[in-house]
């Protein structure tokens, strides 16, 4: 968590200083003087039943957010389930701000391989990102911790992104690149200790920090209406290093599907 506070100890002041007024213009353009466009819809994920699984779950989210066109002006971008942005600072190019979200966690009756290993429970997380926009490329990195629930620390994911307006009403997006996990993830989700060796039947493994995956997605969002917005995107990820050599994992081959279904609508500000 020290990275973490320095972060947002280093945008504060910025923040509130020389970029003051930038913030001000950004949350109007979300907050309008007479009224206040609202985005209500739901996400449903195809996704392992844990990080290694070769079986999958179905989960459910509704939520509710800051409506209107998406662009790269917008405060507020979802990236994934535990990473909904909030842009801070933008400088030049530059991107900066905060992030949050949920991790999963897993359960060991979800299944056989589980057994004896205990739970691992999920979380809320907080975190940071960098952002440097060249053309239709950005770059980035994002740090994600896990404050709530299982200690299960950070990982840092890097990569670079792509968003091509191809139609008036279809955007496409490609997105590449690796995750980096620290000692206290990798321990959580793929090591096995002495006791959960014996509870287990697997063989004790240490798994320590590294690059636990490398991954490519691929994304579309359709402008039904004014008002409906339909986005789905595929994720396949690659297990690397440690993760894939544990004796937890039934597969290192990872595959996430995503649907949002959202509906923006005008409340009138008092």
């Amino acid at each position: 968590m020290t990275a973490l506070a320095c972060l947002f100890a280093l945008a504060a002041p910025i923040a509130s200083g020389a970029q003051a007024q930038d913030t001000a213009s950004g949350l109007s353009g979300v907050f309008g003087t007479s009224d206040v466009q609202i985005a209500v819809g739901g996400i449903a994920v195809v996704m392992p039943r844990y990080e290694g699984s070769k079986h999958y779950r179905v989960v459910g989210v509704p939520f509710l957010a800051p409506g209107g066109p998406e662009t790269d002006q917008d405060r507020f971008h979802f990236k994934g389930a535990d990473d909904l942005r909030l842009r801070v600072i933008t400088w030049q190019n530059l991107e900066f701000g905060a992030l949050g979200g949920w991790r999963f966690g897993r359960k060991e009756d979800e299944v056989d391989r589980l057994r004896g290993l205990g739970d691992v429970s999920g979380g809320l997380i907080v975190g940071g990102y960098l952002a440097y926009h060249m053309g239709a490329v950005t770059p980035f990195v994002s740090y994600h911790h896990q404050v709530t629930g299982s200690d299960t620390g950070g990982i840092l994911r890097f990569g670079a992104e792509t968003k091509t307006r191809v139609l008036p009403w279809l955007t496409l997006t490609t997105k590449g690149g690796a995750t980096w996990a620290d000692d206290a993830y990798m321990t959580s989700f793929f090591g096995v200790d002495a006791a959960q060796s014996a509870g287990s039947g697997l063989a004790r493994f240490d798994a320590g920090s590294g690059i636990k995956d490398a991954f490519i997605e691929l994304g579309s969002e359709f402008q039904i209406d004014d008002a409906w917005k339909l986005k789905l995107s595929g994720r396949y990820a690659r297990l690397l290093g440690d993760a894939a050599s544990s004796p937890v994992i039934e597969t290192p081959d990872q595959f996430t599907g995503m649907v949002t279904v959202t509906y923006d609508f005008r409340l009138p500000l008092p």
